[in-house]
């Protein structure tokens, strides 16, 4: 497991789902990223938004309501090999 590594991207609350899906393609594509997975907090909706992708095929659904209490925090976890560049990966999603 020494030839990938992994790491959590936290995600403020998205307006465009979509835009979202396009920023994460372009990082797997440009990136080298192996996956990544995760859910996200869409204004207007009640439902977290579950994001997945392999390579550049990436789909998202509204899986289940997000809890009553508490903040709506999205993230997503991105996989790689290792030596993947985490500031450029975080800033391209975070754009």
């Amino acid at each position: 497991h020494d030839d990938f590594e992994s790491f959590v991207v936290a995600l403020p609350e998205i307006d465009d789902p979509d835009a979202l899906l396009d920023r994460l393609k372009a990082v797997a594509e440009t990136h080298d990223v192996l996956r990544i997975k995760g859910f996200a907090a869409v204004a207007g909706k009640p439902m977290r938004l579950a994001v997945q992708g392999v390579g550049g095929r990436f789909r998202s659904s509204f899986d289940r309501p997000w809890p009553n209490a508490g903040a709506r925090r999205g993230q997503v976890v991105v996989i790689g090999q290792t030596g993947l560049d985490r500031a450029a990966i975080e800033a391209h999603i975070l754009d």
